[in-house]
């Protein structure tokens, strides 16, 4: 499957374009850590998570310093907290939180994510309990990412959690102010949500999944963008179809090597290979950009007209070649358009090239949603759960997912610089139209009904 003739070309894209293992997500499954007891309960986790990912970190390196391909984050996803601690309280579940940090913080990784709860069709005991804690723990812990499924196809939409999620967002914020907002970085409110998804902040272990997987996250815009200029210099005959052609010939190549690095992990660590997600990621970096392929296939800036074309182009190409080079692709293998952490994207927001209502019509065909974007600090509630409301419904109806990760940036307005560090980037707040409004709408309550197309005999 994999020649020589492959790997070395890739390394050529490693050296030169910005090309990295992302993440590698080693996915834990906690369900025979359950007790009521919560000293018992942590002790388990705690035994569980060390056990598998004690020589994560290591393996990690070893393998990637043995193929020259540096993985950037080493991460766990653990099964969803508000099912396996869905007993304990809301205090509790902050005890649980700094637990799983103080975990996170011993065996070496950048983030923990499963601090979840999936309230598509209704709100459990636990699931409260999660989302009462959610603005303490967010705050309080440095490594802990939490995610909550609001909608589905299937299912619907649920606006009480809407409602209740927008609320958490504001309150992690104001107890973060010092910080612009930070703690709501870590916080991915989603419809449809995947249950095998190697990036952060979204990532948990799904039921039905293997007792421990290996999940592996491969970007390189930067190498996509310099495929596509390769082929345009010289050359009058290139038509889009052709450039998608590019485009899906530099994923698959991509994708061949980033299942070779999780399967090398998974091999050393004695655990299941699970998926590669094929998604382009961009970081703050110049020249890993996904929207400097915006420009690259002869687009002024993200943003303007064209670009919802050229995105829906760019995902369904990595898509494709994804596929073609894996049996085993799964997450979310597409394109994502985060504000911060894109510095091109953020210039295009500032320069006004990219308006916030031009990003939520491009999330129809991206991979995520509205991503990273902070908003001003004085939004009102109303208004931040009909902006989550609307996402989820375009994840909703195209049978997608979706989710946003807004940051209301506590007394900041639109224009003001607000600054993250590392991979999250920096931005200016993003003009909202109407965001001090206070319509009813999402305080009416209850589920918006799933659309039509749910009434099959598959899941969604």
């Amino acid at each position: 499957m994999f020649d020589d003739h492959e790997i070395i070309s890739t390394i050529e894209m490693v050296r030169n374009e910005n090309l990295d293992v992302r993440a590698v997500t080693l996915g834990v499954n906690l369900f025979d850590c359950i007790s009521h007891d919560l000293e018992i309960f942590k002790k388990n986790i705690r035994a569980k998570i060390v056990k598998q990912a004690a020589n994560l970190v290591e393996t990690c390196d070893a393998v990637g310093e043995k193929y020259g391909i540096k993985i950037v984050n080493k991460r766990i996803s653990i099964s969803p907290i508000a099912l396996v601690g869905g007993c304990f309280s809301s205090d509790q579940m902050v005890e649980i939180a700094h637990e799983l940090n103080d975990i996170a913080k011993r065996v070496h990784i950048d983030f923990i994510g499963g601090f979840s709860a999936l309230v598509e069709k209704g709100i459990a005991t636990g699931d409260q309990a999660l989302i009462d804690a959610l603005p303490k723990v967010l705050a309080q812990t440095e490594r802990v990412c939490a995610s909550v499924n609001v909608a589905s196809t299937r299912s619907g939409i649920n606006m009480d959690a809407v409602l209740a999620i927008a609320k958490v967002i504001k309150k992690a914020a104001e107890l973060t102010s010092d910080e612009d907002g930070l703690a709501c970085a870590k916080l991915c409110v989603f419809s449809n949500i995947p249950q095998d998804m190697p990036f952060m902040a979204g990532a948990y272990l799904g039921v039905g999944v293997a007792d421990a997987v290996i999940n592996v996250g491969v970007s390189g815009p930067g190498v996509v963008k310099r495929a596509i200029e390769k082929n345009l210099e010289g050359r009058s005959d290139l038509t889009l179809g052709k450039i998608a052609e590019v485009i899906k010939k530099t994923a698959c190549k991509v994708t061949r090597v980033g299942e070779l690095i999780g399967r090398k992990v998974a091999q050393n660590l004695d655990i299941k290979f699970g998926v590669v997600d094929r998604s382009l990621a961009p970081t703050p970096t110049v020249g890993d950009s996904i929207g400097e392929i915006f420009q690259a296939m002869g687009l002024t800036s993200i943003g303007v007209p064209g670009s919802t074309a050229a995105l829906a182009m760019l995902n369904d190409a990595v898509k494709k070649g994804g596929a073609f080079a894996s049996s085993h692709v799964g997450g979310l293998s597409g394109a994502f358009i985060p504000v911060s952490e894109d510095l091109n994207i953020a210039n295009a927001a500032d320069k006004g090239f990219l308006s916030f209502e031009k990003l939520e019509s491009m999330t129809c065909v991206c991979s995520v949603g509205l991503d990273m974007v902070p908003i001003p600090g004085d939004i009102t509630i109303e208004c931040l759960a009909g902006i989550i409301a609307d996402e989820m419904a375009i994840g909703m109806i195209n049978s997608k997912t979706t989710a946003t990760r807004l940051i209301p940036v506590p007394g900041k307005k639109a224009g003001d610089k607000v600054y993250f560090g590392g991979l999250l980037g920096e931005a200016k707040v993003m003009h909202v139209p109407n965001h001090t409004l206070c319509d009813q709408f999402v305080k009416y309550g209850g589920r918006i009904p799933a659309p039509i197309h749910s009434m099959k005999n598959s899941p969604s």
